[in-house]
């Protein structure tokens, strides 16, 4: 009884620790607990940690780290961590709440490895600063750019709802209308950044959110380029392709630092035919030949996927999908305009399908789900909404572990990585993220660190991804092969022959009927 009393204290000085929870709110609590319970603590920690979430002042992601042993890095400057909503190969991002104001905001952490070159970092404000200017109903607001104890952040709104690629995975090709609206959306937040001097260079399913509302919204504008700005953060990856392979606009493969506006209507053509079909224009093959096919090869027909598909609307995208710059729509604006009449012809105007949402299309799940992991979400309030369902499902501290004084944070990602998917979302990785070969175990002896830093630790083990070499020895760019100069768009060789030949012909015949 003795032990079961001394881990219950220990447990309720890690949340005293914390701070997730005020203390004359915790003993309030605790003591209301000891009167339900004849006067006495649940008997194990668990339960313990349970009753503070079906409570609603702790997370059920909280709860795991504490029963874990970790009381440090909840709070993020004026923010509390509720739950880690994913972690791609640049970032982790988080579910936070607004100490004071109470208010749900996404903050995305910068690992500290990146942002110890200065010339990285003040690049990287630079075109914080730039995203948080854009101010439209279709791009994910930023809304505040900041530093806590050396730990760098972006504070993103926070928005409940489901990206186009999980959608269509779960829904399959959208309904024509739909599909068009969406990427009417879309366009309409690009055409914002394109006048604001931003282009986007990673437009994708994923990096497009439908809210419970059928507003689509526009985000991570991690690899944009300030137009003409050749100081630009993403120059930094000169031996890198920036963007996705499957959505990549040809010139941007070429040379990722030359891609303008242009380049992004190319990869939204890209995501308006994989919202009709349910794959990408090229989904077989490696990354290499991906590439190439966008340079040299037209898409497959929509057709072959749905005969029905409306004439118009298949040349909007073809138009899109036009592998020069100079024979897409100009602009993004000009996207808009092609799809409103188009939608107008039937009755519609961009932005009608929150009105007839079907209400199982999946919102009201997880925005960031492009990072998603096996993550137990149950209440993410801390204080302020209905817990889960699965607060049953709370990690068990070691038998006998004693908390030490100054416990830090092992590293946190015991969430596991996202799965190989074995359909058409396994060809749609970023070609800079992280690869990850091993996960390294946990080393008692090594430094502690807070809840944020730990994100990064393990994808600091794993072995990345190393640029490869333009070529080696007798080997042959698949982007450029041999006698390769680019697609040709001009009539072919033959033709010009023919022509040639015929005028010939009418020249001699004329002169024979002259002098004869």
């Amino acid at each position: 009884m003795t032990k079961v009393v001394a881990q219950n204290q220990n447990f309720v000085d890690l949340v005293k620790r914390s701070q997730l929870v005020e203390e004359e709110q915790l003993e309030r609590f605790l003591a209301k607990l000891r009167k339900e319970n004849g006067g006495k603590l649940p008997e194990t920690q668990e339960a313990l940690a349970k009753a503070l979430v079906e409570a609603e002042l702790l997370t059920n992601w909280q709860s795991e780290k504490l029963l874990a042993g970790k009381h440090r890095g909840f709070l993020l400057g004026k923010y509390k961590l509720l739950r880690m909503l994913g972690k791609g190969g640049m970032s982790s991002v988080y579910l936070a709440e607004h100490i004071l104001m109470r208010a749900r905001r996404a903050i995305k952490v910068l690992p500290k490895g990146k942002v110890a070159d200065s010339t990285y970092l003040d690049r990287f404000r630079i075109e914080a600063r730039a995203a948080a200017k854009l101010d439209d109903p279709n791009i994910i607001h930023t809304y505040d750019i900041d530093e806590h104890e050396g730990q760098h952040y972006i504070v993103m709104e926070y928005v409940e709802g489901q990206d186009l690629h999980q959608l269509v995975k779960e829904k399959g090709p959208l309904d024509y209308l739909l599909a068009a609206d969406y990427i009417a959306q879309v366009a309409r937040g690009l055409s914002h950044a394109h006048e604001m001097g931003l282009v986007h260079r990673d437009i994708k399913p994923a990096n497009c959110l439908v809210d419970k509302n059928g507003v689509v919204k526009l985000l991570d504008l991690g690899l944009a380029r300030l137009i003409d700005d050749e100081a630009s953060l993403t120059l930094d990856n000169n031996e890198n392709v920036l963007g996705t392979a499957d959505y990549l606009a040809p010139e941007q493969a070429l040379n990722s630092h030359k891609a303008d506006s242009r380049s992004d209507i190319y990869s939204l053509g890209c995501t308006l035919y994989f919202l009709l079909t349910g794959h990408p224009p090229f989904p077989e093959g490696s990354i290499s030949e991906r590439l190439l096919k966008h340079q040299v090869e037209i898409a497959p027909s929509i057709l072959k996927d749905r005969p029905d598909a409306p004439p118009i609307l298949l040349h909007i995208c073809e138009t899109m999908m036009a592998k020069k710059p100079a024979d897409r729509y100009q602009t993004a604006d000009d996207v808009v305009n092609r799809l409103a009449e188009w939608l107008a012809d039937r009755g519609r105007d961009v932005g009608d399908s929150g009105k007839n949402l079907d209400s199982k299309g999946g919102v009201g799940s997880d925005v960031f789900r492009r990072f998603a992991q096996s993550i137990n979400r149950g209440s993410d309030s801390g204080g302020s909404s209905a817990p889960g369902k699965s607060a049953k499902k709370l990690l068990s501290p070691p038998e006998d572990k004693q908390p030490e004084e100054d416990i830090g944070l092992a590293p946190i990602e015991e969430e596991a990585e996202p799965e190989e998917s074995e359909d058409f979302a396994s060809t749609s990785e970023s070609i800079t993220d992280d690869i990850s070969a091993a996960m390294a175990e946990t080393v008692s002896d090594k430094p502690r660190v807070s809840l944020v830093e730990e994100a990064f630790e393990m994808a600091e083990k794993k072995e990345k991804l190393k640029p490869l070499p333009r070529s080696l020895p007798g080997e042959v760019d698949p982007l450029r092969p041999p006698g390769y100069s680019g697609p040709r768009y001009g009539t072919p060789g033959w033709v010009y022959g023919l022509i040639a030949v015929g005028v010939l012909v009418v020249l001699v015949v004329g002169l024979v009927i002259a002098f004869s």
